[in-house]
């Protein structure tokens, strides 16, 4: 146990806290900023596994931010999960870790979250939030919020029973449609909200988090850090956490096509999207391939298509999902 040494010798935490910290499994939800970051954190605090799911690649304009990957994944264009779990397993390399290059939706959530103690949003966008939030009530398990764009950030944990959920929490939530693709945002804005994240995690995993329970929010070019409190705001009638809950968010199909948060690019998930159907695409149109191990990339009328191994491809420099639909029936109808 010398590795963790310091730690331990840290009151909160002791001989005990780690032993519970070793044996829990954390699920992250996006390995971008904010998932890649405290994935590095709860690897080098000794969490005995991780689950991480992430659709996305890594490209230059995340290094700025996402401290654990480098210009070589970036020129391999390589999945953030599977850089995150090489780097990871680099730093420890007895993690176990189970990475999922998949869209985050209700049936994957439901199956990878029965394994986990706990949830962490590593996500930029509001319904995935509320399927974490869905998720994690029914299933009884903590989750941690976190968010930041520009300077700021802000941070939460969640605990069925204990405490008002996320969906209590939206309308005095910090509202704003600004994403860091749009508005931009500072490293150390996303350091702070893993800082908030990760602490609460531990206290979380430790079993130590109790009431009072707090909203952390906070601008660091600002210097401004406040703290509100939650324990009461809990809704009687909320669908998630109330008396008679429904999960909402599990019902909502995702849509065939859809924008990725303040990006000029369109997800859209068809069968028939298959490696050899792309194959065959690219060879009647006469157009070059780029092959990874994880899914092929090539250009048509004007956009950038990334296709993955399960039916899900990326159309970058598109922002209509009409569009995305036609040209998708054009190469694969």
């Amino acid at each position: 146990m010398e590795r963790y040494s310091r730690q331990m010798l840290y009151n909160k935490i002791g001989v005990e806290g780690q032993r519970l910290i070793a044996s829990r499994t954390v699920l992250i939800v996006g390995t971008g900023a904010l998932g890649s970051l405290s994935g590095e954190l709860l690897a080098r605090a000794g969490v005995g596994k991780l689950i991480l799911i992430d659709r996305d690649y890594v490209e230059y304009s995340n290094l700025q931010r996402q401290t654990l990957y480098t210009e070589k994944d970036a020129d391999e264009k390589k999945p953030k999960v599977i850089a995150a779990k090489e780097r990871l397993l680099e730093i420890r390399p007895d993690l176990e870790i189970d990475a999922h290059i998949a869209h985050c939706d209700g049936p994957l959530l439901e199956d990878l979250a029965e394994e986990a103690d706990l949830l962490l949003d590593g996500t930029d966008n509001f319904d995935t939030r509320l399927l974490i939030n869905d998720v994690a009530y029914k299933y009884g398990k903590p989750w941690v919020y976190a968010a930041c764009v520009e300077a700021s950030y802000s941070s939460c944990g969640f605990v069925p029973g204990a405490t008002p959920c996320y969906r209590c929490l939206v309308p005095v939530l910090p509202t704003t449609t600004l994403t860091c693709d749009t508005a931009g945002i500072i490293a150390p804005a996303v350091q702070m909200a893993v800082a908030e994240q990760v602490t609460t995690a531990l206290k979380i995993l430790t079993e130590q988090y109790e009431a009072p329970f707090y909203m952390r929010i906070g601008n660091v070019w600002d210097m401004d850090h406040m703290k509100y409190r939650i324990d009461g705001m809990k809704e009687p009638s909320c669908e998630t956490c109330g008396e008679a809950p429904t999960y909402p968010a599990l019902d909502m199909k995702a849509d065939v096509a859809m924008r990725l948060c303040g990006r000029d690019t369109v997800q859209v998930m068809d069968d028939r999207i298959t490696e050899a159907a792309v194959d065959h695409a690219v060879g009647r149109l006469g157009t070059k391939v780029n092959r990874t191990p994880y899914f092929q990339e090539f250009h048509y009328d004007g956009y950038r298509f990334v296709c993955f191994r399960n039916g899900r491809l990326l159309i970058h420099g598109l922002d209509e999902m009409n569009k995305a639909k036609t040209l998708v029936n054009q190469l694969f109808g």
